[in-house]
Protein backbone atom coordinates (compact mmCIF):
# COMPACT_ATOMS: atom_id res chain seq x y z
CA UNK A 1 0.00 0.00 0.00
CA UNK A 2 2.82 2.34 0.87
CA UNK A 3 4.22 2.34 -2.18
CA UNK A 4 1.23 2.51 -4.50
CA UNK A 5 0.76 6.27 -2.53
CA UNK A 6 4.28 6.80 -3.17
CA UNK A 7 4.29 6.21 -6.58
CA UNK A 8 1.22 8.03 -6.99
CA UNK A 9 2.62 11.07 -5.47
CA UNK A 10 6.07 10.43 -7.46
CA UNK A 11 5.06 9.63 -11.09
CA UNK A 12 6.86 11.11 -14.40
CA UNK A 13 6.36 15.01 -14.56
CA UNK A 14 5.49 15.54 -10.65
CA UNK A 15 7.26 18.14 -8.76
CA UNK A 16 9.66 17.51 -6.14
CA UNK A 17 9.99 14.58 -4.14
CA UNK A 18 8.45 14.32 -0.74
CA UNK A 19 9.95 12.34 2.09
CA UNK A 20 8.87 9.01 2.47
CA UNK A 21 8.37 8.41 6.33
CA UNK A 22 9.91 4.49 6.09
CA UNK A 23 11.00 2.62 3.99
CA UNK A 24 8.32 -0.50 2.97
CA UNK A 25 9.15 -4.09 2.90
CA UNK A 26 8.92 -4.77 -0.54
CA UNK A 27 9.68 -3.38 -4.05
CA UNK A 28 7.12 -1.60 -6.24
CA UNK A 29 6.79 -4.19 -9.29
CA UNK A 30 4.90 -1.68 -11.77
CA UNK A 31 1.66 -4.09 -12.34
CA UNK A 32 4.00 -6.52 -13.39
CA UNK A 33 3.95 -10.44 -12.17
CA UNK A 34 6.91 -11.28 -10.47
CA UNK A 35 6.54 -14.58 -11.48
CA UNK A 36 6.78 -13.66 -14.96
CA UNK A 37 9.88 -11.90 -14.53
CA UNK A 38 13.31 -12.83 -15.86
CA UNK A 39 15.02 -10.99 -13.76
CA UNK A 40 13.74 -11.08 -10.07
CA UNK A 41 13.08 -7.61 -8.03
CA UNK A 42 15.69 -6.84 -4.80
CA UNK A 43 16.73 -4.69 -2.28
CA UNK A 44 19.30 -3.16 -0.22
CA UNK A 45 19.03 -1.27 3.05
CA UNK A 46 21.64 0.47 4.56
CA UNK A 47 22.02 3.52 7.23
CA UNK A 48 22.97 6.54 6.88
CA UNK A 49 22.57 8.81 9.95
CA UNK A 50 20.92 6.41 11.90
CA UNK A 51 18.08 6.37 9.24
CA UNK A 52 17.19 3.67 6.51
CA UNK A 53 18.02 4.13 2.77
CA UNK A 54 16.48 1.43 0.86
CA UNK A 55 17.62 0.75 -2.93
CA UNK A 56 14.94 -1.37 -5.29
CA UNK A 57 16.26 -3.02 -8.59
CA UNK A 58 15.83 -5.52 -10.90
CA UNK A 59 18.48 -8.20 -10.47
CA UNK A 60 19.50 -9.52 -14.76
CA UNK A 61 21.89 -12.77 -15.25
CA UNK A 62 24.73 -12.99 -17.91
CA UNK A 63 23.77 -16.21 -18.86
CA UNK A 64 26.55 -16.59 -20.93
CA UNK A 65 26.04 -13.61 -22.48
CA UNK A 66 28.41 -10.25 -22.30
CA UNK A 67 26.45 -7.89 -20.36
CA UNK A 68 28.56 -4.42 -19.49
CA UNK A 69 29.98 -3.52 -23.21
CA UNK A 70 27.78 -5.84 -25.05
CA UNK A 71 24.05 -5.89 -24.26
CA UNK A 72 24.14 -3.01 -21.82
CA UNK A 73 26.40 -0.67 -24.52
CA UNK A 74 28.75 1.56 -22.99
CA UNK A 75 27.64 5.02 -23.38
CA UNK A 76 24.24 4.65 -23.33
CA UNK A 77 21.62 5.37 -20.72
CA UNK A 78 20.95 2.22 -18.41
CA UNK A 79 18.30 2.10 -16.17
CA UNK A 80 20.70 0.39 -13.42
CA UNK A 81 18.99 -3.10 -13.44
CA UNK A 82 16.28 -4.82 -15.33
CA UNK A 83 12.47 -3.92 -15.83
CA UNK A 84 11.59 -0.46 -14.00
CA UNK A 85 14.38 1.70 -13.11
CA UNK A 86 15.91 1.61 -9.76
CA UNK A 87 14.67 3.36 -7.05
CA UNK A 88 15.94 4.79 -3.74
CA UNK A 89 14.35 6.02 -1.32
CA UNK A 90 16.29 8.65 1.01
CA UNK A 91 14.68 9.48 4.44
CA UNK A 92 17.04 12.15 5.12
CA UNK A 93 18.79 14.55 2.76
CA UNK A 94 21.72 12.73 1.33
CA UNK A 95 24.79 13.64 -0.95
CA UNK A 96 24.99 10.91 -3.78
CA UNK A 97 27.94 10.23 -5.45
CA UNK A 98 28.77 14.23 -4.54
CA UNK A 99 25.28 15.30 -6.10
CA UNK A 100 22.79 16.91 -3.04
CA UNK A 101 19.46 14.77 -2.84
CA UNK A 102 16.79 16.11 -0.64
CA UNK A 103 14.52 13.86 1.30
CA UNK A 104 12.77 11.49 -1.20
CA UNK A 105 12.22 9.13 -3.46
CA UNK A 106 14.03 9.05 -6.80
CA UNK A 107 15.53 6.80 -9.56
CA UNK A 108 19.49 5.75 -10.32
CA UNK A 109 19.83 5.23 -14.11
CA UNK A 110 23.54 5.03 -15.31
CA UNK A 111 25.71 4.86 -18.21
CA UNK A 112 28.43 2.41 -18.12
CA UNK A 113 31.86 3.24 -19.49
CA UNK A 114 34.79 0.48 -19.86
CA UNK A 115 36.42 2.40 -17.11
CA UNK A 116 33.91 5.55 -15.83
CA UNK A 117 30.46 5.19 -14.71
CA UNK A 118 28.27 8.31 -14.83
CA UNK A 119 25.52 7.97 -12.17
CA UNK A 120 22.22 10.00 -12.80
CA UNK A 121 19.70 10.84 -10.01
CA UNK A 122 16.11 11.47 -11.02
CA UNK A 123 12.92 12.41 -9.39
CA UNK A 124 10.94 10.95 -11.82
CA UNK A 125 9.98 7.33 -11.15
CA UNK A 126 7.20 5.99 -12.62
CA UNK A 127 8.79 5.33 -16.02
CA UNK A 128 9.46 2.11 -17.26
CA UNK A 129 13.42 1.40 -17.16
CA UNK A 130 14.42 1.38 -20.97
CA UNK A 131 16.18 4.66 -22.88
CA UNK A 132 13.22 5.10 -24.82
CA UNK A 133 11.04 5.96 -21.73
CA UNK A 134 13.83 8.52 -20.83
CA UNK A 135 11.57 11.37 -22.45
CA UNK A 136 12.77 14.85 -22.04
CA UNK A 137 9.60 15.59 -19.52
CA UNK A 138 11.83 12.70 -17.91
CA UNK A 139 15.15 14.06 -18.28
CA UNK A 140 14.34 17.65 -16.98
CA UNK A 141 13.75 15.52 -13.46
CA UNK A 142 17.53 14.72 -13.08
CA UNK A 143 18.92 16.41 -9.97
CA UNK A 144 22.61 15.54 -11.45
CA UNK A 145 24.84 13.87 -13.10
CA UNK A 146 28.70 12.30 -11.36
CA UNK A 147 30.92 10.12 -13.37
CA UNK A 148 32.66 7.73 -11.18
CA UNK A 149 36.37 5.45 -11.91
CA UNK A 150 35.25 1.40 -12.46
CA UNK A 151 37.11 -1.45 -10.19
CA UNK A 152 37.90 -4.16 -11.65
CA UNK A 153 36.66 -7.36 -9.78
CA UNK A 154 39.07 -10.80 -9.71
CA UNK A 155 35.97 -13.05 -9.60
CA UNK A 156 33.37 -12.81 -12.16
CA UNK A 157 29.29 -11.51 -10.54
CA UNK A 158 27.22 -13.36 -12.85
CA UNK A 159 24.04 -11.48 -12.12
CA UNK A 160 23.49 -8.05 -11.29
CA UNK A 161 24.12 -6.97 -7.69
CA UNK A 162 23.81 -3.87 -5.51
CA UNK A 163 25.30 -4.16 -1.74
CA UNK A 164 26.27 -1.36 0.84
CA UNK A 165 29.22 -1.23 2.66
CA UNK A 166 29.87 1.21 5.88
CA UNK A 167 31.83 3.85 5.56
CA UNK A 168 30.87 5.72 8.89
CA UNK A 169 27.70 6.55 10.65
CA UNK A 170 26.84 9.48 8.30
CA UNK A 171 28.18 7.98 5.27
CA UNK A 172 28.23 4.42 3.04
CA UNK A 173 29.50 3.38 -0.33
CA UNK A 174 26.69 1.32 -2.19
CA UNK A 175 28.65 -1.06 -4.59
CA UNK A 176 27.61 -1.91 -8.23
CA UNK A 177 28.84 -5.11 -9.26
CA UNK A 178 28.37 -7.11 -12.28
CA UNK A 179 30.66 -9.39 -14.68
CA UNK A 180 34.43 -8.15 -13.63
CA UNK A 181 33.41 -4.29 -12.71
CA UNK A 182 32.40 -2.70 -9.38
CA UNK A 183 31.06 0.64 -9.30
CA UNK A 184 31.43 2.60 -5.90
CA UNK A 185 28.92 5.15 -5.25
CA UNK A 186 29.54 7.22 -2.35
CA UNK A 187 26.54 8.42 -0.27
CA UNK A 188 26.61 10.26 2.83
CA UNK A 189 24.20 12.54 5.09
CA UNK A 190 23.35 15.94 3.40
CA UNK A 191 24.68 19.25 4.76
Amino acid sequence: MYFAVVLSLFGAGSGPAIAPTSPDTTCPSRNVPLQGRKSPLDSVTFNIASKPVKVCYGRPSARGRTMLGGEVSYGKLWRTGANEPTIFYAPVALRVAGLAVPPGVYSLYTVPGAGEWEIIVNRSTSQWGEESSYTKEVKAQELGRAKLKTEALKTPVETFTLKAEPTGDKAASLMLEWEKTRVKIPVEAGK
